[in-house]
């Protein structure tokens, strides 16, 4: 208990500079003469603390000290803290007291550079919610039981392990074992309803193969080479949502784009959200389900 007491002072005057020991006595609920022989001991150790009596003084280490500054070089501190920033703003339980001891021992600011928010734009709080509940469930290993939409509206009852929160192709997905298939799944969250994170927890681990292989998707269906030729205006969604290698631009300014994509109703909603815009030149069923499309919902108008 004394050593644990004795770094957690190191650590708070590190922090703080200066401190009481009326202060420090009823932060450990000890008494001030105890924590006087705390800094007996600490001086002892080669630690520079000391104390200044009267009005406005208390328990201060010497200026610049830093703690095992020469342990690790300065870009290697730096590092260490922007990954715990990282961790931090994923709200992973008990990061940031590490943090702040790092950052108070390095001697240097831990300004707050990075934050994540793992739902998408116009989500309501039940979106955010969500991704909380399966992040935490990730992090301590529970089960996760919901309703899980098709693109085809089919509605199916899961229960799963899930180990992994993924981007992928503009939307978020969660990886894990899926009980009714037997297998590992990857689900689209926004299909995802009546989420309810369990007590149960499971052991198992991520497994070594890819879960980016269109197989662990829990849909029928493949991937499919698409072709679109997308109007020059709009350049500001082309450079947003393709890589640079899969853009080409024609002559008239206009860009060839050649992409991968899961083919389902999204997909065919995604082409249709740029309007007269975008023109899918391959592959040749996906143009005439495009047109079937376009037809039907001209006939509405009609």
């Amino acid at each position: 208990m004394q050593i644990n007491r004795l770094l957690e002072i190191v650590y708070i005057l590190l922090a703080k500079r200066q401190v009481t020991a009326k202060q420090l006595a009823e932060q450990f609920g000890v008494s001030p003469r105890t924590i006087y022989r705390d800094v007996d001991t600490l001086s002892a150790a080669g630690i520079p603390v000391y104390t200044n009596k009267g009005k406005g003084g208390g328990i201060r280490l010497l200026d610049q000290y830093v703690l095992g500054k020469s342990l690790l070089s300065d870009k290697e501190q730096i590092d260490i803290l922007s990954s715990l920033q990282g961790l931090n703003a994923l709200n992973v339980p008990e990061v940031e007291p590490v943090l702040n001891k790092l950052a108070a021992i390095f001697n240097k600011n831990s300004t707050s550079w990075i934050d994540v928010d793992f739902s998408r734009w116009g989500s309501n709080y039940a979106d955010q919610e969500k991704f909380n509940s399966l992040k935490t469930a990730i992090l301590n290993r529970n089960v996760v039981t919901f309703d899980y939409y098709s693109s085809y509206g089919e509605k199916t009852e899961r229960s799963m392990e899930p180990v992994k929160l993924i981007f992928k192709g503009q939307g978020w997905y969660i990886y894990g074992f899926c009980r009714l298939k037997d297998d590992y799944r990857l689900f689209k969250v926004t299909r995802i309803k009546n989420l309810t994170c369990s007590e149960e927890t499971f052991t198992r681990e991520i497994p070594r193969e890819s879960w980016s292989d269109s197989d662990s998707l829990d849909v029928s269906h493949r991937t499919v080479r698409l072709v679109l030729k997308i109007e020059s205006r709009m350049a500001y969604r082309v450079f947003d949502e393709f890589d640079q290698g899969s853009i080409a631009k024609n002559a008239d300014g206009s860009f060839m784009v050649k992409v991968d994509y899961i083919e389902d109703e999204w997909v065919y909603g995604y082409i249709l959200s740029y309007g007269n815009d975008a023109e899918v030149i391959e592959p040749e069923h996906v143009r005439n389900i495009i047109k079937r499309k376009l037809e039907a919902s001209l006939r509405k108008y009609l």
